[in-house]
């Protein structure tokens, strides 16, 4: 366990550094989305495609990873939604904190953590599993969120236009650029290449830094709370969901799976529900404050998850190792 907190204290740390600048003033909210930018648009792509380019498509495109963990993604998407909704938590804001329980913060945080403690070879089966959250969980999310006000039609709407931002979302266009280069064993002229390298080795602090930024800005802009007063049951359930029923599910799952012949290697098996392991994915309180749901509780929540994540994780690890 000493070795494990010993790799994942600095990823951490860094986010802690973030929470702390922008609490104190050292970072100016309004530097925020430019960060935000910085790594969605050039270093995290650069990263993603460097270590997709690196290794065999199979890797890559695992069918029965994508399967296993999609079926999982879905089922805890729906039990969330289903134990959160009551007369105060409705479709839109049941439906992020349901994103919030399934979403890991894979890119951000969990790529390179997973990289560092296991390997290059850990990025392709995560790296199936980002594609899962961005295009699928997402979408079906962001559509749940629109059957308060609007009905069917206006959830196929939401649907559409969360595809759209898929379309538009670079991470999901680097992963297969870097699938097409391995599959095609190209290579980038040399100067090019060591551009891409520096980006992408820039994403990791730049990533976890901004993620604490973003827990900070979100807390500290949810005290004018449209919703009623917070309470610990509309928080604490959803991060347990997250850190503990998640992995579990994945495990039980995936070891199902294999059990009946889907072709999952145990290493891959392992990266799954590390990945589940994960805290929630920092961009869903932007996505919440998008679609006018409850931001403070869903800030709340990113914000228990990864400060709990530093021991669950740590042990989640651990007891695979």
């Amino acid at each position: 366990m000493l070795d494990v907190l010993k790799v994942t204290f600095p990823f951490f740390a860094l986010v802690l550094a973030g929470f702390v600048a922008a609490r104190r003033g050292m970072l100016p909210l309004e530097a925020i989305p430019g960060l935000n930018g910085f790594v969605l648009y050039f270093a995290l792509p650069c990263m993603l495609f460097r270590f997709g380019s690196g290794m065999p498509v199979a890797q890559l495109l695992n069918p029965g990873v994508f399967l296993t963990y999609l079926f999982c993604a879905c089922v805890m998407v729906a039990f969330a939604v289903a134990v959160s909704l009551n007369r105060r938590i409705r479709w839109n804001d049941g439906a992020f904190g349901a994103l919030v329980a399934a979403f890991p913060n894979t890119g951000f945080m969990g790529v390179p953590l997973l990289v560092a403690l296991l390997g290059a070879a850990a990025a392709g089966p995560a790296i199936v599993t980002i594609l899962v959250d961005m295009v699928i969980t997402t979408s079906l999310c962001i559509a749940l969120s629109r059957l308060d006000a609007a009905g069917e039609h206006g959830a196929t709407q939401a649907a559409r236009k969360a595809l759209a931002g898929v379309v538009r979302n670079p991470l999901p266009w680097a992963i297969l650029g870097g699938a097409l280069f391995s599959w095609q064993q190209w290579a980038w002229w040399a100067p090019l290449d060591k551009t891409v390298g520096l980006l992408g080795d820039a994403a990791s602090p730049v990533a976890l830094f901004t993620i604490g930024a973003v827990l900070a800005r979100s807390q500290m802009q949810a005290h004018a709370r449209r919703h009623g007063p917070l309470r610990w049951t509309d928080v604490v359930p959803m991060a347990l969901i997250k850190l503990l029923l998640h992995p579990l599910l994945v495990l039980l799952v995936g070891a199902a799976a294999v059990s009946v012949g889907v072709p999952i290697d145990p290493f891959a098996l392992k990266i799954m529900v590390l990945v589940a392991a994960l805290p929630s994915a920092s961009n869903v309180a932007m996505l919440a404050e998008r679609y006018e749901a409850d931001n403070g509780r869903i800030a709340w929540i990113i914000l228990l998850t990864t400060a709990s994540a530093f021991l669950t994780f740590s042990g989640a690890v651990t007891l695979l190792a």
